[in-house]
């Protein structure tokens, strides 16, 4: 059964990448049905009668034309029709009773009808069969009104509607199809969409953990080797906050990159995600690598902040604290303020910083691009600029979905900074 499954399934592959040969075999079953046809005798004594009569050499001759006209009819399906009923005239007027030439008119009807639309099958279809009806009526033997008469009627009438049905059967499947194709394409669209902002993500998080604590790990391997001969003690120190420093960067990493990891991989850490809650040791780090900082208003009072937002704010703390660090100079001072207001979280940090003498830390600005994208990922704003009067400014705007027994009356707490 596999065996003429396969084989059944082949033919009809070759004769679909063949449609000249599947025409002329189309023919020939036409042929030989009209000629069989062609052997019965309607008109006997008591009902039709088959072996009665014998088709004469004119009926022959216009059923292979007719015969042969089939083979063309997917390339020109209206001078087909208009050959094969052209020709079932001239039977109807040569012949009486004619050959089933009209065979040969309800292929090239059912052509028309499922390759054409449903005016032009209409048009054509009821011109044909009032045409033909006509003609059998007129120039037939047998009164108007009978059956034979009204069975090459019914015989283009029902081309018509098989090959109106077929042509609207491949349409619903051509569409159903095309939808399937653009479901698909929209599914993988919307896939490789979530996969480059998953990168964004994580592209971020790690540009946040390697330039923060390196810049720590810079600095203080800096001071360890400027006073490594003279104060070997707080050299000392030093290489404890760089060891400390790179650990953290590695725990950090590890977390990051275990969102990458795949199903039989080793388990990934399960620490949260680090946020406002572990800021005053991001402070405490900051402060020993040599950067006084004030932390001006953290809302302790209130419910905690969403992951995401919490997660935001620590990442632009950290990126800014950062950069203050590389950037603005020595003797610099940071202020971190973060307030709840209404809706919204507002996150500034501020320093007083004259720029970095030496050009040291200059970067590409790739952290101000990633504190902007994580920022506006979450449907916030970042603005970040010098100050007036010296110094450097980061303000973001987060939004906070409001809770039922949240005041929508921002902190008594002033935002730090207002005047700078």
């Amino acid at each position: 059964m596999t065996t003429l499954g396969t084989g059944a399934l082949r033919v009809r592959h070759w004769l679909r990448d063949h449609p000249l040969a599947l025409d002329g075999a189309l023919a020939l079953c036409v042929l030989a049905s009209m000629i069989i046809g062609s052997f019965a005798d309607p008109n006997g004594h008591h009902e039709p009668t088959f072996g009665t009569r014998t088709p004469q050499a004119s009926s022959v001759l216009l059923m292979v034309l007719g015969a042969l006209a089939l083979v063309y009819r997917r390339r020109h399906p209206m001078a087909v029709l208009v050959a094969t009923s052209g020709l079932t005239v001239v039977e109807l007027l040569l012949v009486d009773p004619p050959a089933p030439v009209v065979f040969s008119v309800v292929i090239a009807l059912y052509t028309i009808a499922a390759r054409t639309d449903r005016p032009t099958t209409w048009r054509v279809g009821l011109l044909t069969m009032a045409a033909l009806t006509a003609a059998a009526m007129l120039f037939g033997s047998a009164p108007w009104y009978s059956q034979e008469n009204f069975g090459v009627f019914a015989w283009t009438g029902m081309a018509g509607a098989a090959g109106d049905a077929v042509r609207s059967r491949r349409a619903f499947v051509d569409a159903i199809r095309e939808r399937a194709e653009r479901a698909e394409r929209t599914r993988e669209e919307e896939a490789g969409r979530r996969v480059a902002e998953e990168r964004l993500r994580i592209a971020r998080d790690l540009h946040d953990v390697v330039a923060h604590h390196i810049a720590l790990v810079n600095v203080q391997a800096g001071v360890a080797a400027h006073v490594m001969d003279k104060r070997p003690d707080q050299a000392k120190q030093a290489l404890a906050h760089v060891r400390e420093a790179s650990r953290s960067a590695l725990n950090e990493l590890r977390a990051t990159v275990g969102l990458l990891r795949q199903s039989g991989d080793p388990e990934a850490p399960t620490e949260p995600a680090p946020g406002l809650a572990v800021l005053d040791a991001l402070v405490e780090t900051v402060r020993q690598a040599g950067l006084p900082v004030e932390v001006a208003c953290v809302p302790g009072d209130r419910p905690p902040l969403p992951a995401a937002v919490d997660l935001a704010a620590y990442r632009v703390i950290q990126e800014a604290l950062t950069n203050v660090r590389k950037h603005a100079g020595p003797g610099a001072k940071a202020e971190v303020s973060v307030v709840r207001v209404g809706v919204t979280a507002e996150v500034m940090v501020l320093d007083n910083g004259r720029g970095n003498p030496d050009g040291e830390g200059d970067g590409g600005g790739h952290g101000l691009l990633g504190m902007r994208e994580r920022v506006t990922a979450l449907g916030g704003t970042l603005t970040a600029g010098p100050r007036y009067g010296g110094g450097f400014r980061v303000h973001a705007i987060l939004p906070v979905k409001a809770l039922p027994q949240q005041s929508e009356q921002p902190d008594a707490v002033g935002r730090t900074g207002e005047n700078a």
